[in-house]
C-alpha cells in the first residue's frame, strides 16, 4: 500500500495529489491518503463514484483523516 501525507492541505489539493499517485498504481493497489481538510471524506467519495475507484475506509485517525482507496482497472 502507498501512503500520501496530505495533511495542513485544503481542497482541492488532496484529492489532486492522490488522483496524480493512484495514476502510478496498477489495479488492485490501494492508496492510503492522511489528512486534515474536514471535507475529504466528501471529495474522496465523490472521486471514487467519478472515476471507478473504491474507497475503503474512511476514519478519524489520532485528530486526522485517513481515507484508503482501491485502484479500479
Amino acid at each position: 500500500m502507498v501512503e500520501l501525507d496530505t495533511r495542513g492541505l485544503n481542497c482541492p489539493l488532496p484529492v489532486l495529489k492522490a488522483q496524480k499517485a493512484l495514476r502510478s498504481l496498477a489495479a488492485g493497489e490501494r492508496l492510503r491518503v492522511l489528512a486534515t481538510d474536514p471535507k475529504a471524506p466528501a471529495d474522496f467519495d465523490q472521486l471514487c463514484e467519478v472515476s471507478g475507484h473504491r474507497l475503503v475506509e474512511s476514519v478519524e485517525l489520532d485528530g486526522h483523516l485517513v481515507l484508503v482507496i482501491e485502484k479500479r482497472g
